[in-house]
């Protein structure tokens, strides 16, 4: 068993190997795990969280480790959870030696994690709000999400950031990708990445275009910018630090702020909650009460879903 209030002690004190231990007991479930949250709750609520989605080859990894660089520069803590999928053999995550930001590794000022989606949807692993929430807690001023850029599933992550940043690419077709995606609807901030080869005025066009059909902002509203940016020279990140910035500031005037961490809350709340539940169901099988509703189905003298309502009714009874 782990001394949870020493490891909270050394997250915060700045400790790589204290966060590493406590995202661990995250993302194993560990039964240390309500202990856990419990002493990092009123050490949270100050970091601000920024997703970064998009296709694959777009530059995700690199323009993380660009907004890295720039925040570094600004003096500012920096956790980064990159998500990646899962490896079919050991559930591990199959890019976890994150190459392309190994240029931070021996920064003390910054905390990288690579973390496994183990089959969970939506481009995140189930356990990055409580990830975050062990970043936040550890000093972090900034955690980039980075998700996994599986192609059309990735919109999650405005459940769980404060902005959203959607990358885009000249010439993979990613206007159409971000119409199928939906991503367009999720995005705060848009950046075309690799802004240096052909087609990136037209990505950018495109994009503007398809931002604008349908809208119907009231005045004051925030209107997503489009960055252009060639990552991997570190051009026009500034900008997206300056976009995101402006985000937060539109955000923090509106209220905007508070009602997405309410509402990331809340759904942390239920997911816990219908998890749990999910998890008393599935003891019941082979259970005497599971059995007898299924025989009253079976009769006719019960529907299943008056059934599942006196299930849910005596597990919540205890």
């Amino acid at each position: 068993m782990q001394d949870v209030s020493s490891l909270v002690a050394q997250a915060r004190e700045g400790r790589p190997r204290a966060v590493a231990r406590l995202i661990s007991l995250v993302e194993g479930a560990s039964p240390q795990l309500r202990e856990v949250m419990a002493a990092l709750a009123p050490l949270t609520g100050n970091a601000y969280v920024v997703g970064l989605t998009g296709s694959p080859g777009v530059g995700k990894s690199t323009s993380t480790s660009a907004l890295v660089t720039a925040y570094r520069k600004q003096g500012k803590r920096v956790g980064v959870l990159a998500v990646d999928p899962s490896s079919p053999f050991s559930g591990g995550a199959l890019l976890g030696d994150r190459v392309r930001m190994s240029e931070h590794a021996s920064d003390p000022g910054v905390y990288i994690r690579s973390m496994a989606t183990r089959g969970h949807l939506g481009g995140l692993a189930w356990s990055a709000p409580q990830a975050i929430r062990v970043l936040d807690a550890a000093g972090c001023d900034v955690i980039l999400v980075e998700t996994v850029g599986v192609g059309q599933s990735e919109v999650e992550i405005a459940s769980q950031a404060d902005t959203s940043v959607v990358l885009l690419a000249p010439g993979m077709g990613d206007g159409i990708q971000a119409a199928k995606a939906g991503i367009l609807e999720i995005g705060d901030v848009y950046v075309v990445n690799k802004a240096d080869r052909d087609g990136a005025d037209a990505t950018a066009r495109e994009l503007n275009h398809m931002l604008g059909l349908g809208e119907s902002r009231a005045p004051g509203d925030w209107r997503p910018p489009i960055v252009r940016t060639v990552a991997s020279r570190q051009e026009g990140v500034d900008e997206v630090v300056e976009a995101l910035e402006k985000h937060r500031a539109w955000m923090e005037e509106h209220g905007v702020l508070t009602e997405r961490r309410l509402a990331r809350a809340s759904r942390e709340v239920e997911t816990i909650a219908v998890t749990a539940l999910r998890e008393r169901i599935g003891d019941l099988h082979g259970d005497r009460r599971l059995g007898a509703l299924a025989e009253r189905i079976i009769a006719g003298d019960l529907d299943p879903y008056r059934a599942a309502d006196e299930l849910v009714e005596g597990l919540t009874r205890g």
